[in-house]
């Protein structure tokens, strides 16, 4: 076995060696409702967005910093279709993740049906029923997978601005079955500026949704402009 970064022999059960895990940025300070890494001394603050206008979910459990080693990995897993690189991804997660325990359903981000054709697979979902593959506490949460849809093709959110993005996914989803009083984890990769996050947050709890958190591997230091 070899480190998923460096190539290097490795015999860990994370897929990384030491040195490599060491270089990972976590995230520590943030923002306790948005995850937005914060400056020292801030402490369990809340951030100038989310103090203006609080987004539609209660919070969002992002325990790793999107820096340039996390990016490689999760550029290999979603766009060269290194899917084998999922249990990783999903340990990393697991390692310094606090999510609530009193969640009713998982609901990975949907893509939509041509994304889906065209990139073969659908990351949320894989890294959600990994999770669950994984962690013993979750067994008993259901997968939903259908419960969310894509009503649209966007562009990609990556090269969108954060007013684009918002426009971008005004409408995109659809609640397909009831969810009356469940409390439910969106799971993604990355959340950036949280307009998808947000969008689909705002369909659940448009369907009855109690409350919403946000499940992902990292955050990105600040929102795009």
């Amino acid at each position: 076995m070899h480190c998923a970064l460096c190539g290097l022999p490795c015999h860990r059960e994370l897929g990384l060696c030491t040195g490599c895990e060491a270089d990972l940025e976590r995230n520590r300070r943030c923002c306790r409702r948005c995850a937005l890494p914060l400056p020292p001394g801030a402490g369990e603050a809340l951030c100038g967005d989310c103090q203006r206008r609080a987004p539609p979910y209660d919070r969002v459990v992002a325990p790793w910093l999107y820096d340039e080693h996390l990016a490689h990995l999760i550029g290999r897993w979603k766009y060269a279709r290194e899917q084998e690189l999922t249990p990783l991804l999903a340990r990393l997660w697991r390692r310094h993740a606090n999510p609530d325990s009193d969640i009713d359903a998982i609901v990975p981000v949907p893509l939509h049906w041509r994304r889906r054709w065209q990139r073969g697979f659908s990351q949320s979902a894989l890294l959600a029923a990994e999770l669950r593959r994984q962690w013993t506490q979750l067994d008993h949460i259901p997968l939903a997978n259908g419960l969310v849809r894509r009503n649209r093709h966007t562009a990609p959110q990556s090269a969108s601005g954060a007013l684009q993005r918002g426009r971008n996914l005004r409408g995109a989803f659809t609640v397909t079955g009831p969810c009356d009083r469940l409390r439910v984890a969106i799971v993604d990769d990355v959340l950036t500026t949280g307009a998808t996050a947000s969008a689909l947050a705002q369909a659940l709890l448009g369907a009855g949704a109690a409350g919403v958190e946000v499940w992902c591997l990292a955050r990105t230091p600040s929102p795009l402009a």
